[in-house]
């Protein structure tokens, strides 16, 4: 029988104060509850019946990203500022050649259309631009093959100083062939050391064909530049397989060479038609008194005869002249990947 004035003996492990759970609590209550499967309380915000707080977002949501403007309004700047540089003026110059005086609206067309001096115009404007691309046509692709195919030194340096030649005023080159060739010029003056006349030989700058120099001077690099730009794209090979089988340079050209070089001539040849056809200061630094284009009709009829209602009707005809060839030859462009 047990000695009751024995004290009961100790546990091998006396057990805690507070008995410790089966799986400790996670750190995370939304973790813990996401792997448990338990299901995550909402925030006090987001529970039923209670409102979010006034004037903000209800809590623990994120903001709201602030209202974008639509692309449209990103246009009306420079929209705005294209119509009031270049749409309002010609908006004037429609409105002027329009305006009746004494007759019906278009009695101003057909009055300048009627006039022999408009037609002369039109005339030298057409065929000076159509002479004018096919000599650059012709010079352009010549100099452009020379450049690409032809090594000698310094063909780098060539080909950099089109891109500068660019960006020269066309009257510019109006000067320096004066200098050459205008009556006191360079080529004048040595003819008459030689010879011992008063007056060298001469003298078609003031000539259309002087203003057809000029124009070709100026404007063939816009179709070299096309052109240097296509033939560095050419694969070689094919010419050193020309050249293998026996074929001659000109027919290298011909049949190799020119086909790829097509869309690039026709860029540049439609360019050069659109600049030859608003061309103002050749035509005016070269004075050639007998030719008279649509720009040089316009500065007449505006400058020296104050016709403001004719050379409006001329700017017109000339404007959907211009804007009618550039069409074509942003085609043609888009076509020819330029």
């Amino acid at each position: 029988m047990p000695d009751a004035s024995r004290p009961a003996p100790a546990l091998a492990h006396p057990a805690p104060a507070h008995p410790a759970p089966a799986h400790p609590a996670p750190a995370h209550p939304a973790r813990g509850a996401a792997r448990l499967g338990a299901e995550v309380p909402a925030p006090a915000a987001a529970r039923p019946g209670r409102a979010a707080p006034e004037g903000g977002t209800p809590a623990g949501a994120a903001p709201r990203p602030g209202r974008r403007l639509p692309r449209g309004v990103w246009a009306l700047p420079p929209v705005a500022v294209l119509a009031l540089v270049f749409l309002y003026p010609l908006g004037l110059v429609v409105q002027q050649s329009l305006t009746p005086e004494g007759g019906g609206a278009f009695d101003a067309y057909g009055s300048v259309f009627a006039s022999t001096a408009f037609r002369e115009a039109l005339w030298t404007t057409v065929w000076l631009a159509v002479g004018a691309t096919a000599g650059c046509l012709v010079l352009g692709f010549a100099l452009a093959l020379v450049i690409a195919f032809v090594p000698f030194p310094g063909a780098r340096a060539v080909a950099k100083f089109i891109d500068v030649f660019l960006s020269f005023p066309s009257f510019l080159i109006t000067l320096a062939l004066l200098f050459i060739y205008g009556s006191v010029g360079m080529a004048n003056g040595v003819w008459t050391d030689l010879t011992g006349t008063a007056e060298g030989p001469f003298r078609f700058l003031a000539t259309p064909w002087g203003v057809l120099l000029a124009e070709i001077t100026y404007f063939t690099p816009f179709v070299m530049r096309p052109l240097l730009a296509a033939f560095s794209q050419l694969d070689t090979a094919q010419l050193e397989v020309a050249a293998g089988l026996g074929a001659r340079p000109a027919r290298i050209v011909r049949r190799v060479i020119l086909p790829e070089a097509l869309p690039a001539l026709a860029a540049g040849g439609s360019l050069v038609l659109v600049l030859c056809l608003n061309e103002f200061g050749i035509v005016l630094f070269t004075g050639a008194k007998g030719v008279t284009t649509l720009p040089m009709l316009v500065y007449g009829k505006a400058i020296l005869e104050s016709d403001y209602q004719a050379a409006c009707v001329v700017a017109v005809v000339n404007i959907a002249i211009s804007v009618g060839l550039f069409g074509l030859y942003r085609m043609v462009s888009k076509r020819a990947g330029a």
